[in-house]
């Protein structure tokens, strides 16, 4: 990512009224899915909503972002939440990927389609993949994000093909936007 991005994301925070603080109501209901122990991950997640979230679930919740700006905020609502939060200031475009192995990993809005290779890698079997994307459909009503940052109709099962799928719904979702999202585990070893 060029700097030029990490200076956009940095300028958003700094500058905004103030992020979204609660997680998506679409990911909050797929909570029966998700772990309530062990080690979680949430991929480009700015301001922390959902890893935020995901600790006060019990899980040891590390966000990933380009922007420290948005690591700040996150951090800073951690500690008013009184839960544990890591944060990782990284450019997940040219960085390695986190070292695992994670119990879940949350991706909200991130497109990085050279990513969902590395996700059952870093994935513990039995973990769980949680992704939220909006879709080419999207620009109907919406500008922005750009075609670049959008899946195509039903892609995101496709990116994950050696994953389980235990939740897949596409459509027009929460907030007006035209979204994907997905739930899906890695198989156990078998034994």
């Amino acid at each position: 990512m060029p700097e030029s991005d990490r200076k956009k994301w940095d300028h958003k925070y700094l500058v905004s009224t103030g992020p979204a603080t609660q997680p998506s109501s679409l990911i909050t209901a797929l909570a029966s899915h998700l772990p309530t122990t062990g080690r979680a991950l949430d991929i480009a997640g700015g301001a922390g909503r959902h890893a935020i979230w995901l600790a006060q679930r019990g899980l040891q919740s590390t966000l990933v972002d380009v922007s420290q700006a948005g690591l700040q905020i996150a951090q800073q609502r951690a500690d008013e939440a009184s839960v544990s939060l890591t944060t990782l200031q990284l450019d997940l475009e040219q960085a390695a990927f986190p070292a695992g192995p994670w119990d879940l990993l949350l991706s909200s809005h991130y497109l990085q389609r050279s990513l969902f290779p590395l996700y059952p890698q870093h994935l513990r079997p039995g973990g769980i993949l949680i992704c939220l994307q909006p879709t080419l459909t999207n620009l109907e009503r919406h500008p922005k994000p750009s075609a670049r940052f959008l899946l195509q109709p039903e892609e995101l099962p496709e990116l994950v093909p050696d994953l389980e799928i235990l939740h897949y719904r596409e459509g027009w979702l929460e907030g007006n936007r035209h979204e994907a999202i997905l739930a899906a585990r890695k198989p156990c070893d078998p034994g």
